[in-house]
């Protein structure tokens, strides 16, 4: 642990949760914390999304036949997963190096690194609960597979055979049961798969309740700051630039989310990191609430219950840092929970949400030093699992800027492996 008579000055670029992580175990390793962040603490992919921490969420996007699908969503506005059409050269690019991933032995690969990972967090996130009191909403009620037909079941049967060997299995139920099981669910639907394994938060109330953790613990948060560049002199980086000036430091982090390959130039790597925009929309609990968070499986979304709200989410959408928020992705998600529940979008409306998930090209997040500043770690790229890795994530990068052995092979994440 470094003495805390002359800490060391850490500076974490991002105040999403992958930043926010970062900070809590560099701080309790015994660093002075400063985080820069670009726009408001938390604002960004860590607000709105559905807030599920999945242990079983072993396998990458990468699954073969996902970039034909994806292809044929070309002129089709309303798929879940789209690419809208226009000239991009670094999403081509990175669309090539996915496509090569798209196949079983590099998911055969990528599922125990990722699950490594993701059993991390998930014991974190309890011992985050009984140390700090975190304020999130949490709850440990697992996740429920809807599905509408016999072929969409059939088609789920895949990774119910997958899962199996990482220790992940679950319970069918048969449609007729369904509303015994969950009352908030029509009485038609063909089946579901429960996984008891799952947990999940509300991720406004887990940044609020990081931030007051954070800064009660000394920590310095800085927002409405873009860091434009990092100085990087005889292989370490001295200060990150900004508009205001430069931030000096001993190390630094960067965790930026979709926006971190802005910062790759001096670093010595590409960061293969494209945004893919999610949607939510949030709402009043409706009269008879899920007890659980709700995949429909044959509509890509995902309604998910907590103590203060109800969210239904989803979509992935490669456009761009496009800002607009599109009604008809919000209309997709309302319509997707219709054929599943009773009470699918209760009046009113709280909010209407749009990020940008951080997606890799291979599935794995980007975690290590750059290799040409052996002081600044990269934590970036953790597709639409944030929330999911984020304390394992934090941890593992105070390890690596600690000289510490790591908890985790950090190996498989490091940013220069493709």
């Amino acid at each position: 642990m470094i003495p805390k008579t002359n800490p060391k000055h850490v500076i974490v670029v991002g105040g999403g949760i992958i930043g926010a992580t970062s900070a809590y175990y560099l701080s309790r390793a015994g660093w002075r914390v400063t985080m820069l962040e670009l726009a408001a603490w938390g604002q960004g992919a860590s607000h709105g999304n559905c807030g599920l921490v999945s242990r079983s969420h072993v396998f990458p996007l990468n699954e073969p036949g996902v970039v034909k699908r994806a292809l044929g969503s070309l002129f089709d506005r309303n798929a879940p997963l789209r690419i809208k059409p226009r000239v991009d050269l670094a999403l081509w690019r990175w669309l090539l190096r996915f496509a090569g991933n798209c196949n079983s032995k590099h998911m055969a690969y990528a599922a125990p690194v990722r699950q490594a990972l993701l059993e991390s967090s998930t014991n974190l996130y309890h011992a985050l609960m009984r140390d700090e009191a975190l304020q999130c909403e949490w709850r440990t009620a697992g996740c429920l597979f809807l599905f509408r037909t016999a072929d969409g079941r059939a088609h789920f049967n895949d990774t119910i055979e997958r899962l199996a060997p990482f220790g992940f299995t679950g319970d069918a139920i048969a449609g007729a049961e369904l509303p015994g099981f969950e009352p908030s669910l029509k009485s038609d639907l063909h089946s579901g798969y429960f996984y008891p394994h799952d947990a999940h938060l509300h991720p406004g109330r887990l940044m609020d309740s990081m931030r007051t953790i954070l800064e009660r613990g000394g920590v310095r948060i800085i927002e409405n700051t873009p860091v434009r560049r990092f100085d990087i002199q005889n292989g370490k980086a001295i200060a990150a630039i900004t508009d205001g000036g430069a931030h000096a430091a001993d190390a630094f982090v960067l965790a930026a989310g979709a926006r971190s390959p802005a910062l790759q130039r001096d670093l010595g790597c590409s960061l293969p990191i494209v945004p893919a925009k999610g949607y939510s929309t949030t709402m009043a609990r409706p009269q008879i609430c899920p007890t659980r968070p709700l995949y429909f499986h044959e509509k890509r979304v995902v309604a998910t219950p907590m103590d203060s709200a109800y969210r239904l989410g989803s979509t992935l959408e490669f456009a761009g840092f496009d800002t607009s928020l599109h009604p008809h992705r919000i209309r997709m998600l309302r319509e997707g929970a219709e054929g599943f529940m009773n009470d699918p979008h209760p009046d009113p409306v709280e909010e209407e949400w749009f990020g940008f998930r951080p997606m890799t090209s291979d599935g794995l997040p980007l975690i290590g030093l750059a290799p040409k500043a052996s002081n600044l770690c990269i934590a970036a790229g953790h597709n639409m699992d944030g929330i999911s890795m984020g304390p394992g994530t934090g941890k593992l990068v105070s390890e690596i800027l600690g000289g510490t052995t790591p908890h985790i092979d950090p190996a498989p994440f490091r940013p220069n492996r493709a």
